[in-house]
């Protein structure tokens, strides 16, 4: 089938009969592919994160920097609190900083509730190559 004036509209471009194979109908496409794509992609996006969430973001370990004193060009004393399962034990990565943001100090500290407690009150000196101007608590996870 040839195209002819009273089949295309004006500003169109008008091809050859037969030179570059038969022309795709208008509107007819197919969306399955790119529906099946994007359930694939999130459901592993949504593994990715659960396997995430559950390596790095127990909510049942959470910390509190309560204060940091004792700020010497050595040493810094943290306090903190830890919200721990009742009666359980975690495991913190405490840090400290310098002024400029660069690392001075770092250690991990093992906390205890006690039976039935769920929140640890603890403090820990902790030893610096620089004076710091900040000690934080990073993380907290389960003790080993």
């Amino acid at each position: 089938m040839s195209e002819t004036h009273a089949t295309i509209t004006p500003d169109s471009p008008v091809f050859p009969p037969g030179r570059y194979g038969r022309r795709r109908e208008p509107g007819r496409r197919r969306p399955l592919l790119p529906a099946l794509l994007a359930v694939v992609l999130l459901a592993t996006l949504g593994l990715a994160a659960s396997k995430l969430y559950r390596q790095y973001g127990d909510p049942r370990y959470d910390a509190q920097v309560i204060t940091y004193t004792e700020i010497t060009d050595s040493q810094v004393v943290v306090d903190f609190r830890v919200t721990v399962p009742a009666g359980g034990s975690a495991t913190c990565v405490l840090r400290a900083r310098s002024s400029d943001g660069a690392e001075v100090g770092r250690a991990e500290v093992t906390v205890t509730a006690q039976p039935g407690e769920r929140q640890v009150d603890a403090r820990h000196r902790l030893a610096t190559s620089a004076r710091p101007f900040i000690g934080e608590v990073l993380r907290c996870r389960p003790a080993a």
